[in-house]
């Protein structure tokens, strides 16, 4: 057994796990400490589908009832269940049609440390203006969402597709720009990653398939078991933290976290891959 592995396999779960659905971005976070942990070659690239997968099923757990009473509303023909599934495939389609179009050219120039740094920086500094200005609420619950709405999020969502923006950071500060409530916001948010991380973990399982080997399976039930139950946590945590303070602390820690990957990069008292 290869005990540093599991280390760094275990590191990269937590790591996966507390950012995917916080807004400061799981990729970017995965690109630095990967860069850190040396653990960015083709192995991390089937472990990151793998941990990614395991905070999907974090979600699904902890809103198992609501997507329950989802199933059984489709089935009974209810019109709450289908205009919820429907803004969950219109929020849905703009991400998946650029992603396609244009993955393969911002992962060549963007996954790199540098760039994720200063998107963070980005990310933060507009955290911190949509919580400034003056909230005008016009969806005050999920349920309350129309077609419009859920494009206008997926639009945003679509912005995540550059590393260190995070997904759900777009989504859920578009969702504040466009007259969401903070709750709706953050729930929609979470609703919209199932379809999209399960679409992404498929797509990558499928090209990234040659890269499976059964020795690595300790590593994946190490960092998949990190991944969902610190997922697990820090949604229950972030839906807590909403219901009395803003996100300017995740604006606060994004831009820091950049100013030093920036500063370090500068100085070489870190060797980030840059090229």
């Amino acid at each position: 057994m290869d005990l540093p592995l599991l280390l760094k396999a275990l590191t990269l779960g937590i790591v996966e796990g507390l950012t995917e659905f916080l807004p400061v971005s799981s990729t970017g976070h995965l690109i630095l400490v990967g860069d850190l942990l040396d653990f960015n070659d083709d192995k991390g690239k089937m472990f990151e589908i793998v941990i990614q997968f395991a905070a999907i099923l974090a979600v699904c757990w902890e809103f198992r009832a609501r997507l329950g009473n989802v199933v059984s509303g489709l089935r009974a023909g209810k019109e709450d269940a289908q205009r919820f599934v429907l803004n969950l495939a219109v929020a849905f389609m703009p991400a998946a049609v650029l992603g396609l179009l244009f993955a393969s050219n911002i992962k060549q120039y963007l996954f790199k440390p540098v760039p994720v740094a200063l998107a963070f920086i980005v990310g933060g500094l507009l955290i911190l203006w949509a919580e400034r200005r003056k909230h005008v609420i016009r969806v005050e619950r999920v349920d309350n969402m129309g077609w419009r709405d859920a494009l206008k999020v997926g639009l945003a969502q679509s912005l995540a597709l550059i590393p260190g923006t995070s997904r759900s950071g777009a989504t859920i500060i578009g969702g504040l720009f466009f007259g969401l409530s903070r709750q709706a916001a953050t729930e929609f948010s979470f609703f919209l990653a199932i379809p999209t991380l399960f679409a992404a973990t498929a797509y990558e399982l499928v090209k990234y398939r040659h890269l499976l080997n059964a020795d690595d399976l300790g590593m994946f039930a190490v960092g998949g078991v990190a991944s969902f139950v610190s997922a697990f946590f820090a949604v229950r945590g972030l839906l807590r933290y909403i219901s009395r303070h803003d996100f300017s602390a995740f604006a606060w820690y994004r831009i820091g976290f950049g100013i030093i990957v920036l500063l370090t990069a500068y100085t070489g008292a870190v060797s980030w891959s840059v090229s």
